[in-house]
């Protein structure tokens, strides 16, 4: 199927005359009622933990929680839990926000400028487990002003600083007294947001009903239930047979819908991308000469071809081509000629089985790919498929992610990354050498003092010139010295029923499924008449 033909939004694959026949688990068969209130989404993974104080709905569009502000359909930012956008004083270094009136906790509980306080600094404590916490690196203090107004002050201006704070609140009066790491409130939490969680059946689903003191107004949909369905061919399965009313869907599974009369297929444009980390401790994939060389020879648009189907695009680096910070001049062939060239030239001399040789070293390392996610496994088999006509094996393994992250440190991962908004929420934390083997923020360990150099002008400079020549450089030191092989970029596919109005896709991160999707804004939706 085409990227065309995906645009459409054609509906998707007609039910069996059985089949249709029966009505999806919110679905209603006459449209109304109460099942037509339920909307059940089948997803391929579930959180660790739906505490903000550990990450969970950091960039925004959490269920369960808000932020001061949050992002609207074109990602402009728009207040939230904030009566209004912040007032910026002192040369971008204070920024003041006043609250809504009249905002509860799902408890009932009314909110207060001391509960944004708690979750800042409880983020920011270096006892909380939370590895996103170098994101917030601009904030000095932050404080109460009576118990509507709240004031961040910062080291140094920070351009980016307001769409940081669409991270969740949450009540100090229940995640005050339990810890951060490890209370109830990872599972059980409690927050302003338009849903509560009322069950969560580890393994098999999450389950939101509407709440009752959402200051925004009463959802529509009242139930929304997040099935857990790792398998992409199962959650195709189980949509078909209408045991599900929506579904994140691969591209070939998505095309399998296209004649429903029933279902429509929804594309969001993304800023997720799939790379090959290059481990520095490994002795093959630290070698420069190895790193330039895979980026010459991996094949870029046949990966979109052949495993995106067309819904996606190459990857020259980890901002997409359309982005209006990408710079244009890097993108470059796929050039086997040249890897070969780059090889011969440092040394590595083809071997008697085809595999180069340097100094008694083979140029041969391990990939590892999550097990169960095809996407993955088909870049990662196509990334050794081209690696090996330059000479270089490339042996990809399936695991799970237990047996891949303490392997992290010598072994290359098919990873994915990407962030929306800013470039410096995506970039710091994939390359800056200070956050190397945190977690899985720069997993590939990767040190060039000009990259962190670009990055921390970016980061502090309120000068949109100056911003664009750091990123600018940026860029274009990962073409000389790539820490990652760069391959696809993501467009995210998602096929709904269609009995509701009001259906939009944002320009999405990496991570979605609970947050991103269609349902970014289900509390808005309307059911069709």
């Amino acid at each position: 199927m085409t990227t065309r033909r995906i645009r459409r939004a054609a509906v998707a694959a007609a039910l069996a005359a059985g089949v249709s026949a029966c009505s999806a688990p919110g679905s209603g068969a006459d449209g109304g009622g109460e099942s037509a209130a339920s909307v059940v989404i089948g997803v391929s993974t579930e959180p660790d933990t739906l505490s903000p104080l550990l990450g969970y709905g950091k960039d925004g569009n959490s269920k369960i929680f808000d932020g001061l502000l949050a992002r609207d359909a074109d990602l402009k930012l728009k207040p939230a839990l904030a009566a209004a956008l912040p007032e910026v004083s002192d040369g971008g270094r204070t920024y003041t926000y006043t609250l809504r009136d009249g905002v509860k906790f799902s408890d009932g509980e009314p909110l207060t400028a001391g509960d944004v306080v708690f979750t800042y600094r409880t983020v920011l404590d270096d006892r909380t487990n939370n590895t996103a916490k170098s994101e917030l690196d601009a904030v000095q203090d932050v404080r109460a002003a009576g118990d509507d107004k709240v004031v961040f002050t910062l080291k140094y201006p920070y351009a980016a600083f307001a769409a940081r704070t669409v991270l969740p609140i949450v009540p100090e009066h229940v995640a005050g007294k339990q810890d951060p790491n490890t209370g109830s409130f990872n599972t059980r939490p409690v927050g302003t947001g338009p849903y509560v969680l009322s069950n969560w059946s580890k393994g098999e689903k999450l389950t939101f009903k509407a709440n009752p003191h959402y200051w925004g107004g009463a959802p529509k949909v009242k139930t929304l239930t997040m099935a857990i369905i790792p398998d992409d061919d199962v959650r195709a399965t189980r949509l078909r047979s209408g045991d599900l009313d929506g579904a994140v869907l691969p591209p070939n599974l998505a095309a399998t819908f296209e004649d429903d009369e029933n279902r429509r297929t929804y594309e969001a444009k993304t800023y997720d991308f799939r790379a090959v980390t290059l481990p520095t401790a490994n002795k093959v994939t630290g070698d420069p000469a190895i790193r330039r060389a895979l980026d010459a020879a991996v094949d870029r648009q046949a990966m979109v071809d052949k495993i995106l189907d067309g819904a996606g695009s190459p990857a020259y680096g980890p901002l997409p081509g359309d982005d209006p910070w990408f710079t244009k001049d890097i993108v470059r062939p796929h050039d086997l000629a040249e890897a070969e060239r780059i090889l011969d030239e440092a040394g590595w001399k083809p071997g008697k089985d085809g595999v180069r040789v340097k100094d008694g070293r083979r140029a041969a390392f391990t990939l590892l790919y999550p097990s169960g996610d095809k996407v993955r496994q088909d870049h990662a088999l196509a990334y050794a498929s081209d690696a090996k006509k330059a000479g270089i094996e490339v042996k990809a393994e399936s695991a799970t992610w237990e047996v891949i992250e303490p392997r992290m440190k010598d072994d290359a991962v098919l990873a994915g990354f990407g962030s929306v908004g800013d470039p410096d929420f995506g970039l710091y934390t994939l390359l800056h050498s200070s956050l190397a083997g945190d977690g899985f923020n720069n997993m590939a360990r990767y040190d060039n003092p000009a990259v962190d150099e670009a990055l921390d002008t970016g980061r502090r400079s309120q000068d949109p010139a100056e911003r664009e020549a750091a990123y600018d450089k940026l860029q274009r030191e990962l073409v000389e010295d790539p820490g990652y092989t760069f391959l696809t970029h993501i467009d995210h596919l998602y096929v709904l029923a269609d009995r509701w109005k009001g259906l939009t896709t944002q320009r999405e991160p990496h991570e979605h499924g609970f947050a991103s999707g269609p349902w970014w804004n289900v509390e808005d939706w309307q059911p069709k008449s």
